[in-house]
C-alpha cells in the first residue's frame, strides 16, 4: 500500500510551481510598469482618449504602466478586415485599464482575447426561446465569460472621444468583466471586504429598481434605460455614468456614487479643469 504522505506530493509541487509563476509573473508585470511609454502612445492618448487629459499626472503615469502589462498580456485579434494598429490597441488598453487606477488589480484574470470589428456587427441567432426564432442583432460589443471582449471600433473610439455623454462601451464591456470576476454576472463584482457587500446591494438594487420605474414611465434620468435591463447591465451601465457623467450622478443619486467611488477608488468630479465645466455647462444631458 502506497504510504499516505506521497499523495501530498503532487499537490504540494504543483502549488509550488503555481507560487513560482505568481512571483514570477508579477515580477514581470512590475518591470513592464517601469517601462517608459513610448511617445506615439502618448498622442494616441491625448488624441483619442479624452478623460485622460484630464487625469492628474500621478495616474497618468499608473495608467502608463497598467497600458504596457495589458498590451504585453492580451491577445487582440481584428474582424471583418479590419487591420489592428497601435491606435487601436491603446485606445483599448487605457479605457480598460482606467477602470483599474487607484487599486490592487490582476489585469482582468478571465479575459485573454479582444476581439475587434471595424464598425456594429451582426450576431445570427439561429436557437429558439419558447418556440421563437431570435432574430440577428446587431451589437456594439460583448464581453463573454470564456475570456473574450467583442467591441466594434467605430463606438469605442466615438467613447473614446466624448468623455461625457455617458457612452462608452470600452467602459461597459469592461465592467462586465469585472463584474464576471466572482463566476456570476450579478451586478455585484469583487469587493475589497466582505463587510461591504451588504451595503453594495441595498445600494444597487434600490437605484436598480428606480430605475426601472424611471425607464417604464420614460421619466428622464442621468442613465441609460439600457441599465435597467438586469443587475448586470445596471452596474457597466452605472459604470459608464460615474466615469463620464460624474456630476450629474453624484447629484441625482449620491449614494450609488459613493459606492462606485469607493469601489474603483477615484473620483472623478476632481479630474475636470475648468476649460472641462465650462464645456460641461453648455451641454444637455439626460
Amino acid at each position: 500500500m502506497q504510504p499516505a504522505y506521497l499523495l501530498f506530493i503532487p499537490a504540494f509541487v504543483i502549488g509550488t510551481l503555481y507560487v513560482v509563476w505568481q512571483l514570477r509573473r508579477e515580477a514581470r508585470r512590475k518591470n513592464l510598469r517601469t517601462l517608459p511609454i513610448k511617445p506615439e502612445w502618448i498622442n494616441i492618448l491625448e488624441k483619442n482618449v479624452k478623460i485622460y487629459r484630464r487625469l492628474p499626472a500621478s495616474l497618468k503615469e499608473e495608467l502608463h504602466g497598467h497600458i504596457q502589462v495589458f498590451l504585453q498580456e492580451k491577445n487582440f485579434e481584428g474582424c471583418g478586415g479590419l487591420e489592428l494598429t497601435d491606435e487601436i490597441k491603446v485606445t483599448i488598453a487605457a479605457q480598460a485599464c482606467l477602470l483599474l487606477l487607484n487599486r490592487k488589480t490582476n489585469y482582468y484574470p478571465g479575459l485573454s482575447s479582444i476581439v475587434i470589428y471595424p464598425s456594429t456587427y451582426i450576431v445570427k441567432n439561429d436557437h429558439l426561446e419558447e418556440g421563437v426564432v431570435i432574430p440577428a442583432e446587431m451589437r456594439l460589443g460583448e464581453s463573454w465569460r470564456t475570456g473574450v471582449v467583442v467591441l466594434a471600433w467605430d463606438e469605442v473610439l466615438s467613447g473614446a472621444l466624448n468623455p461625457t455623454d455617458g457612452a462608452n462601451v470600452v467602459f461597459h464591456e469592461f465592467a462586465h468583466q469585472l463584474d464576471q470576476e466572482n463566476g456570476e454576472a450579478d451586478g455585484t463584482p469583487l469587493l475589497e471586504n466582505r463587510s461591504q457587500y451588504l451595503e453594495w446591494g441595498r445600494v444597487l438594487s434600490k437605484e436598480f429598481t428606480l430605475l426601472q420605474k424611471k425607464s417604464l414611465k420614460h421619466v428622464r434620468t442621468v442613465m441609460n434605460y439600457y441599465g435597467a435591463t438586469d443587475p448586470s447591465e445596471f452596474f457597466a451601465v452605472a459604470t459608464e455614468t460615474f466615469f463620464e457623467k460624474s456630476r450629474e450622478m453624484k447629484a441625482a443619486h449620491p449614494e450609488l456614487y459613493e459606492e462606485l467611488k469607493s469601489y474603483y477608488k477615484v473620483d472623478p468630479l476632481t479630474w475636470a479643469s475648468p476649460a472641462d465645466n465650462e464645456d460641461l455647462n453648455h451641454k444637455s444631458f439626460i
